[in-house]
């Protein structure tokens, strides 16, 4: 049997309705996944669902930042869909400002998109009636900036070994991916448009292997979901270009 095969698992993504999170549901449905999408805006939801390989996928609208509905969410996807084998949380904000200008409240909404929806998330499915009874893996989309500087992204995969310790006993896997720059998303465009032409191939450049693509981070995560990587869990894997090399 391949072990790479997502074949009969059920995997829920937040923030699927665009880059990272909207490719990992495309990839994980061709790989024979079951697909729960979570994201905020229901038109590219249902944009995403149109490219998804055949199978019993379903979408929810919802903030992910709104702690009080997110087991509700969870138990809707798991009584229409069954157990969670996966949980990808790949939604994430960007706070590209010098510290001398970060406000308070700029870094209380990078936490709580980033850090505290996926820990709630994580907390709520790796309770007994909604994850999977054989085993699960979850996987949390960083940055490599959690590698150089930024404090959100650090504390995501701080935590993801504490909790990869915490669930080790539930058969729960937690990683993270650390992803350096990746082109063509709705991110990148929006901190490109700052940024002056020299800027931008100097960014470039720092990447001995060119910019990454939304594939390349799923390819990643359809790794780290699969029975492939049963014997990881803590880790944080570095998908970027080189970027961390020089």
């Amino acid at each position: 049997m391949n072990p790479f095969t997502l074949e009969g698992k059920k995997i829920l993504i937040t923030g699927a309705s665009s880059g990272i999170g909207k490719q990992c549901a495309i990839s994980c449905s061709q790989m024979g996944a079951m697909v729960t999408l979570i994201g905020r805006n229901k038109d590219t939801l249902q944009k995403t669902m149109a490219l998804l390989s055949k199978g019993n996928h379903q979408y929810f609208v919802f903030d992910v930042t709104d702690y009080s509905g997110i087991e509700a969410i969870v138990n809707d996807a798991v009584r229409k869909m069954g157990k969670v084998s996966g949980f990808i949380h790949s939604a994430g904000i960007d706070l590209p400002l010098p510290l001398n200008v970060t406000k308070p409240e700029n870094y209380e909404a990078l936490f709580a998109t980033n850090v505290i929806a996926g820990f709630e998330f994580a907390k709520i499915l790796s309770k007994r009636k909604y994850s999977d009874d054989s085993g699960s893996s979850f996987v949390f989309i960083a940055s490599i900036m959690s590698v150089v500087g930024n404090p959100s992204l650090s504390a995501i995969v701080a935590g993801i070994r504490s909790i990869a310790l915490e669930f080790a006993n539930k058969k729960i896997r937690v990683n993270a991916i650390s992803p350096g720059q990746i082109c063509n998303t709705k991110m990148t465009d929006n901190k490109f448009s700052l940024l002056p032409r020299e800027d931008i191939d100097k960014i470039s450049d720092s990447h001995p292997l060119g910019l990454g693509s939304v594939e390349d981070v799923a390819n990643g995560c359809i790794y780290l979901l699969s029975d492939a990587s049963k014997w990881i869990t803590g880790t944080n894997l570095i998908i970027d270009g080189g970027y961390s090399a020089r």
